[in-house]
């Protein structure tokens, strides 16, 4: 009996350790999903003035008739996520991703995303680690951002999509697409333009090709500041969902703690009526 009480007893240590562990884990992820929110408007703002630019610029193009469809070769740009304990994170924004797949090239951001895609033999064109920190977000737009104009210039491909995570307190995890290139200036809405056109130094072409590659780079920042905010509010869930299981483990391990105790004080009350009684 005192073997199996020492043995309860230890269970319930270990069990609270991994309660403290997992109260950790969602705490550190709370603040990150929460500073990522927090930089969001200023990646919105970044974009905003990039689109005022290009609204301000298109009227220096001279009309030029649209150019008869071709085929394309494409590309799918997907975040998936950095770390584990987030549930079916990856699993899901891959599976949002399958339908682009079929003869496109795979962009893929985050290490578990890339294991996951290594399970069901996916091929990668090319990959890359999911930012660590809050600060480390631009850097991984920056690369993905590079690889992407590298292969371009090369003519791998002339269509190319984005798809990456998000999350709502309503709804959870989901998965937003959108299309990067061939890029339609049509799509930016910008302020009012003015009157007075613009003064520039560059070729109206070249500046709108610039502004458009800033602009490229300005949805990726924020695909990949949504994609940082929505692996760490999964986590969150995670966490939160395992701290519940171990309450309910830990609730029933102090009730058999306390029944063992109680046959431990019977028996040994037992055990000293018969000594008595003998006596």
């Amino acid at each position: 009996m005192t073997e199996r009480l020492a043995e309860i007893t230890r269970r319930i240590e270990n069990v609270r350790q991994l309660e403290a562990v997992v109260t950790a884990m969602r705490g550190i992820a709370a603040r990150r999903a929460q500073q990522s929110r927090a930089q969001l408007p200023a990646v919105r703002a970044y974009a905003a003035v990039i689109a005022g630019a290009i609204a301000a610029a298109l009227p220096l193009l001279p009309e030029v008739p649209p150019a008869a469809r071709r085929a394309s070769r494409g590309a799918v740009i997907l975040f998936g996520a950095e770390q584990g304990f987030a549930g079916a994170f990856s699993d899901r924004m891959l599976d949002a991703a399958a339908p682009l797949l079929a003869g496109a090239s795979l962009f893929l951001i985050g290490t578990r995303a890339i294991m996951l895609a290594g399970e069901r033999r996916l091929a990668i064109a090319w990959q890359s680690g999911m930012a660590p920190h809050i600060d480390a977000v631009p850097a991984v737009a920056g690369r993905v951002a590079d690889a992407l104009y590298e292969r371009v210039a090369a003519s791998a491909f002339d269509r190319v999509s984005l798809v990456f995570p998000v999350w709502s307190a309503a709804s959870g995890l989901g998965a937003e697409r959108r299309v990067l290139l061939p890029f339609e200036f049509g799509r930016i809405t910008g302020p009012p333009r003015s009157a007075q056109a613009p003064l520039v130094t560059l070729p109206a072409d070249v500046l709108l090709s610039r502004l458009a590659e800033e602009y490229v780079f300005a949805e990726l920042c924020e695909a990949a500041m949504l994609a940082f905010a929505a692996e760490n509010e999964a986590r969150v869930a995670a966490m939160m969902a395992a701290k519940g299981n171990i309450e309910r483990v830990r609730t029933g391990l102090d009730a058999e703690e306390r029944q063992t105790r109680q046959e431990e004080i019977t028996a040994e009350v037992a055990e000293l009526a018969g000594a008595m009684a003998a006596g």
